[in-house]
């Protein structure tokens, strides 16, 4: 079985709903830095975005694997699912982390969509890569904890109703290691705002609705801790692993979306009376891409089947992520070259996904920082310093 034949009827009916939104539509969003509302509405109103939900708590209960079809389906019709992918895999903190209560109280809710766990707020402006040596603070006072701080980075805060946030809850010199004392909280962002909480959107080369985040003396509730206190920087781990091989999947998406584009045109295109697509030169670095994509594609294969059995799958994770990446941005540079001048046109949508694709050289772990892992995790080698 090729990788992008698993889950057939998953992938058909997600073609389906994205049919629906056509270029058109992430076009006239991408102009103005709009979010994709409706598109969002018809993902959730599928069942897409509750799957890794269990049944019990009104979601699909599938597995990874299905999450990926999805997503990667969704990158290869032309569509983005930055806009909602975060709610597959941040309300994993709340199902493998969260009390009884907490996981009766919310995920029914996000499964519906009546609430929306689009947020989760990690990075800040002096601790980007080095998540230890983050500085926005909760203190204990009460029934609730006082935040103040700062992120950024954290896209879709102005349209997510809840917020996981992690922050310290004893200082970094204080904890037995760097990477404890840090906390996961479930921050309402409908009482938020305006109460503690500004936010403050960025604006970027791409429609990610992107913005920087503000606290100052937030309340929020001692019962929205998620889990231990002082435990939660493993709780985000469980986390981005899964947001990878998501991510991942969505880079096999794009990549395939270029390789059809680029083939397509390729055929059709004519230049000196015949078709451009006959020429070795245009025929090879298609065909390279498929090559490099193909042999991703199985590596996101790998482990989204690691993590669905439970087993550590943190540095295959990563190797996903990185090969996806690098073979979706191939893909892409191959397109715009094929299509020359053309590339650059709005209306053929190559060049916003080559935008969109670029992204995931850099978020949400760089390249450099996986070749690190692989090189002091994997081989042994030093770390540096």
């Amino acid at each position: 079985m090729m990788p992008d034949e698993s889950h057939p009827e998953i992938r058909e009916g997600v073609r389906r709903l994205v049919a629906d939104f056509p270029g058109e539509y992430w076009r006239a969003l991408d102009r103005e830095r709009t979010y994709p509302t409706e598109f969002v509405a018809a993902l959730t109103q599928a069942g897409y975005l509750g799957m890794l939900i269990p049944e019990e708590y009104d979601g699909s209960g599938l597995g990874l694997s299905a999450a990926c079809a999805v997503l990667e389906e969704v990158h290869r019709s032309g569509a983005n699912g930055g806009a909602a992918h975060a709610q597959m895999y941040t309300m994993g903190a709340i199902l493998r982390h969260g009390s009884p209560e907490q996981k009766a109280r919310y995920l029914p809710h996000v499964a519906s969509g009546a609430l929306r766990l689009q947020a989760f707020g990690v990075t800040e402006p002096g601790a980007g890569t080095d998540t230890t040596r983050i500085s926005t603070f909760a203190r204990r006072d009460g029934d609730d904890y006082v935040v103040n701080g700062q992120k950024i980075w954290i896209s879709r805060a102005e349209h997510s109703d809840l917020l996981l946030l992690l922050c310290r809850t004893a200082p970094r010199d204080a904890a037995a290691k760097p990477s404890a004392g840090m906390s996961l909280l479930l921050v309402d962002m409908r009482q938020s705002v305006g109460n503690g909480l500004t936010i403050r959107p960025i604006r970027t080369m791409l429609n990610h609705a992107t913005t920087e985040l503000f606290f100052d003396d937030l309340r929020v509730p001692a019962a929205n801790l998620i889990g231990a206190e002082g435990k939660g920087f493993h709780y985000v781990l469980d986390g981005m692993n899964a947001e990878r091989i998501l991510i991942a999947a969505e880079c096999i998406g794009d990549g395939r979306f270029f390789i059809d584009r680029a083939s397509a045109y390729a055929k059709e295109r004519n230049v000196f009376g015949r078709a451009i697509g006959e020429n070795q030169g245009v025929q090879f670095p298609i065909a390279r891409a498929q090559i490099q994509l193909s042999a991703a594609a199985l590596m996101v294969d790998h482990a989204a089947a690691l993590f669905e059995a439970g087993e550590p799958c943190g540095t295959e994770a990563n190797m996903a992520k990185m090969l996806a990446s690098e073979a979706s941005w191939y893909a892409a540079d191959m397109c715009v070259q094929t299509h020359g001048g053309f590339g650059f046109a709005e209306e053929y949508d190559i060049e916003r996904k080559f935008r969109e694709t670029r992204l995931y050289q850099v978020a949400p772990i760089s390249t450099n920082l996986i070749l690190s892992h692989v090189a002091t995790h994997v081989l042994g080698l030093p770390k540096s310093f």
